[in-house]
């Protein structure tokens, strides 16, 4: 990592590249450390799939809410972008789904600015090559805790 910021994006294109300006217009605008991407606050267009999937997902985003003290709408997102400088500063660990959890919580801990845009969502299903599973939210719950209380 070498410029001064870093985009996170799921490389099966769920997220648009095209959402790239909404994204970054925090991080210039306001100064923002942290900018996710959220399906569930968003004009744009949306892919409906997977009623358990979004549940699921707003349950961890909720947990995640009561402890860390955001108010995220969509802590999954495989759609971000940092400051470099504070993404290498947060020591980050993961390398699974747990990277979600685990940068939000530590941004949470250390107080840095985090905004959230509405993006479009284009998502796939199992058949088409969707990834996650039962356990992956299982142990999200895990990180929450692991990330928030022990480290």
């Amino acid at each position: 990592m070498r410029g001064k910021y870093t985009l996170i994006q799921d490389a099966d294109l769920e997220y648009s590249p095209l959402d790239y300006t909404k994204i970054f217009y925090p991080l210039f605008k306001y100064n923002a450390d942290a900018v996710y991407g959220s399906r569930f606050i968003s004009n744009e267009a949306r892919r409906i799939i997977y009623f358990k999937n979004e549940l699921a997902n707003k349950f961890l985003t909720w947990i995640s809410n009561i402890v860390s003290g955001l108010n995220l709408s969509d802590i999954e997102v495989g759609y971000k972008v940092f400051k470099t400088s504070i993404l290498k500063s947060l020591n980050l660990k993961e390398k699974s789904f747990g990277f979600e959890i685990e940068a939000t919580m530590k941004l949470a801990k250390n107080n840095y600015k985090i905004f959230e845009v509405g993006i479009s969502y284009n998502g796939r299903t199992y058949a088409e090559g969707k990834k996650i599973r039962t356990i992956d939210g299982i142990l999200a719950l895990f990180y929450i805790f692991k990330y928030r209380f022990l480290n």
